[in-house]
């Protein structure tokens, strides 16, 4: 999901033939519903909306279950840590 206008998004998605849908975050109500907008930045900031990087894993259900996000954009959250933690509530919860 990135806040990019649409136009943008669909020339990406068609030139890099993914396979699944790109979201657009209008007026960052995601990333604020996510707790995870980059505080750095304020209003008419160029980069005001930029989530910190991360993952959340969404259930079935459409439940938030888990929530990786880190500040800074040269680190990720540890894909061994988020395949475990997922792993985990799969196996117990979805």
């Amino acid at each position: 999901m990135t806040y990019d206008e649409r136009l943008l998004l669909a020339q990406f998605h068609e030139s890099e033939n993914l396979g699944y849908p790109l979201l657009q975050d209008e007026n960052t109500r995601h990333v604020d519903a996510y707790g995870v907008k980059n505080a750095e930045y304020e209003p008419g900031h160029q980069g005001y909306g930029i989530p910190y990087p991360g993952i959340i894993y969404i259930q079935r259900n459409g439940q938030v279950a888990l929530k990786f996000a880190v500040p800074g954009y040269r680190q990720r959250p540890p894909l061994v840590e988020v395949y475990e933690a997922v792993s985990a509530r799969v196996s117990g919860a979805d």
